[in-house]
């Protein structure tokens, strides 16, 4: 498997942790969030979508989503669930900075790049939201 193939499913596995994790947020963020929440939500299942055709453009069949993800925290409050969003932009965000630098063919460098891109403004939102200062970082995806 290739460096490019390994990133790009690591960022698969952080989207369908997203999605997963994103059905744990609707379940206890804000009323006034679920605008919010299922924009983001549709947004990581399109993004993981489009990360399984990529993966499958080269022949070979991405591997399965796990059957459950726990999340860091217990989660049974609207500020813990912001919290879970900003960590799982946190983590997407990271998984897609790792296949921009794995990246060997121009479309996947692109792919990532907005992918990484989206996860940062995603958890901007998050961090507005939670009223954090500053609401983002210098280089997303970093530790």
């Amino acid at each position: 498997m290739t460096d490019q193939r390994q990133a790009l499913q690591a960022a698969l596995d952080g989207e369908h942790a997203a999605v997963y994790s994103y059905g744990v947020i609707a379940a206890y963020a804000n009323s006034d969030r679920a605008r919010l929440v299922a924009e983001f939500s549709a947004a990581h299942r399109a993004r993981r979508d489009a990360t399984i055709e990529l993966l499958e453009a080269d022949g070979t069949a991405p591997e399965a989503p796990e059957a459950a993800y726990n999340p860091p925290f217990p989660v049974d409050n609207p500020i813990p669930a912001a919290n879970l969003a900003v960590a799982v932009e946190s983590d997407c965000a990271a998984a897609w900075l790792a296949a921009v630098e794995q990246a060997t063919e121009p479309a996947v460098r692109t792919t990532a790049t907005e992918a990484l891109t989206e996860a940062a403004v995603r958890r901007a939102r998050w961090q507005a939201i939670l009223g954090a200062d500053p609401v983002t970082v210098s280089f997303p995806g970093k530790a």
